[in-house]
């Protein structure tokens, strides 16, 4: 075997192993109707709330997962507009909520343990950086916290924003840590 093809094998090899670690291509829902787990135990859907035509509601979908050797079902949020999902690994999915075109918010859902359930937005965040940081999310009124992987117990979220203080944006990567609730977040260098 040559050199060339060993190291191919070994870096399709580590790949291969890294793989789970980090999170599936995201789909958008509603349009994407509903998401299989990797190990087909689960399925993810988007379903219309319904209610009567007198009645308004602010929110008209929510996600639903449902385990499909049981038929147990789970909601995991309502929202409007769109969400994106990826399933980080088998049990363990992510969800960005667009809330509406200024903000967004992460969250982090485990089939086996619904205690393990995480959700981020900027002020969440304001509480969990430290005060240095914490003008960007409160005075900018365009501030998108989005989910991005996840890797053992930590929750790699992209912060970005706009606004008054940052007329020119922001972006931020931020790691939560998901058993000790506690986050970090550096600025994105700027592209040359």
């Amino acid at each position: 075997m040559s050199r060339f093809v060993r190291i191919l094998a070994l870096m399709l090899t580590i790949a291969i192993s890294v793989v789970p670690a980090f999170a599936a291509p995201f789909v958008l829902f509603p349009q994407a109707g509903q998401l299989v787990s990797p190990d087909r135990r689960f399925v993810l859907r988007s379903v219309e709330n319904e209610s009567s035509s007198t009645e308004f509601v602010g929110t008209f979908r929510a996600l639903w997962v449902t385990e499909l050797a049981t038929g147990r079902s789970r909601k995991l949020c309502d929202y409007m507009g769109v969400a994106a999902a990826a399933w980080a690994g088998d049990n363990y999915l992510l969800v960005t909520q667009y809330l509406a075109k200024k903000t967004s918010r992460a969250l982090f859902f485990a089939m086996s343990d619904t205690q393990a359930d995480a959700m981020l937005d900027a002020p969440t965040l304001t509480r969990l950086v430290p005060p240095e940081m914490r003008e960007p999310l409160r005075e900018n009124d365009h501030v998108f916290v989005e989910a991005s992987r996840l890797e053992g117990e930590i929750l790699h979220v992209h912060v970005w924003g706009y606004g008054r203080h940052d007329p020119s944006g922001f972006r931020w990567n931020c790691q939560y840590g998901l058993r000790d609730g506690r986050a970090t977040c550096a600025g994105e260098k700027p592209s040359p």
